[in-house]
């Protein structure tokens, strides 16, 4: 199979059972024209993010990994009008962005969109109280995954849900000698995931117009 298949695929179901509006199309359009990296999920991805969310009965999403807000649009708009989504991102440009497709799409009322290392703004989080989270998406930088973990559990309830995007890189995870520290990280992860107490998960390899890869889901249990 090649990747104008997996493409070709994509593009058939996303045109019979989604359909991306403008405000979707304009936060990836804007997001490029910023020069921001093209690291945002893919249309089927992002909607099968507000479906878990819908699933869920979601109130609260914490979403670790901003970008251009592409994610943070399908995720808020799975939410009641006094739900609440908080989404970190460390890079101010792309957090500039973000705000302004978040605003557009008309879902600047339920987020909270925070600037700095997600390290640093993930404990003020936790000393003001938030959560627990119905939700956690973690896409940001993968050698930070474990930490991510870490903080997700202390921030969640049992039956939270949490999505771990971007696992399988291309088939890399299975290499323990990887020199790549985000092979490295999403192995640690995985390990963390795997052998926590309050933790059942699966991991779903994915091709698609992003290639080869994969996510993690995870429901807290205890």
């Amino acid at each position: 199979m090649s990747q104008q298949t997996w493409t070709a695929v994509d593009d058939y179901f996303n045109g019979l059972l989604m359909a991306e509006d403008a405000a979707l199309l304009s936060a990836v359009a804007d997001s490029d024209a910023a020069g921001l990296p093209p690291h945002q999920v893919a249309p089927n991805q992002g909607k099968l993010l507000h479906l878990l969310a819908r699933i869920q009965g979601a109130r609260t999403v914490l979403e670790i990994g901003t970008l251009g807000g592409y994610s943070t649009i399908w995720l808020a708009r799975a939410l009641p009008a006094d739900g609440r989504l908080v989404t970190l991102e460390a890079d101010e440009r792309c957090a500039d962005v973000a705000a302004r497709n978040i605003a557009r799409a008309g879902v600047d009322h339920v987020v909270d969109l925070r600037v700095g290392n997600a390290l640093d703004t993930l404990p003020l989080l936790a000393d003001e109280g938030a959560g627990p989270f119905d939700l956690v998406f973690i896409d940001a930088d993968k050698p930070s995954n474990p930490a991510y973990l870490d903080w997700a559990l202390r921030l969640t309830r049992p039956g939270s849900v949490l999505v771990g995007d971007n696992v399988v890189r291309e088939g890399a995870v299975v290499d323990p000698a990887s020199e790549d520290p985000r092979v490295q990280g999403i192995r640690r992860f995985t390990e963390l995931v795997a052998e926590h107490p309050r933790l059942t998960a699966t991991t779903v390899q994915t091709v698609g117009v992003k290639g080869y890869d994969g996510f993690t889901l995870a429901l807290v249990t205890d």
